[in-house]
């Protein structure tokens, strides 16, 4: 199975000026674990759950801290063509929890761990 599969085409996107309490609530609204943080059609970022953990546990002020200061940026990306098992794989390696999907510049769509796990299961059934 490949990541293609995985993902509806869209995904909840936010830009990098809004504040850390307006991507909270986006992701509770939209229940997702993170969001793809973009400047124009251009992804520049990734802000997850922890990202939010994280400015809590910095004592930032969600109300006054924008987005740009906690994301990751330049996240690292997967075309829809990839194995999902290698992308499991690669989530295991790095650590990480979400994965931004692109095709010729454009995202597709975050694919999650959860995501990952039960396109494997789903295979094995």
């Amino acid at each position: 199975m490949k990541l293609g599969s995985l993902v509806g085409g869209s995904a909840t996107v936010i830009g990098r000026e809004a504040t850390v309490a307006e991507a909270a609530e986006a992701l509770i609204t939209d229940g997702v674990g993170s969001l793809a943080v973009v400047e124009g059609r251009r992804l520049v970022g990734i802000f997850t759950e922890r990202d939010v953990v994280r400015a809590v546990s910095e004592e930032a002020d969600p109300e006054d801290e924008v987005v740009e200061d906690w994301m990751s940026e330049t996240p690292d990306t997967f075309g829809p063509d990839v194995e999902v098992r290698e992308a499991a794989a690669w989530l295991l390696e790095m650590g990480y929890r979400h994965m931004p999907v692109m095709q010729d510049g454009e995202l597709l769509g975050i694919v999650s761990i959860r995501d990952i796990l039960w396109a494997i299961i789903s295979a094995e059934e």
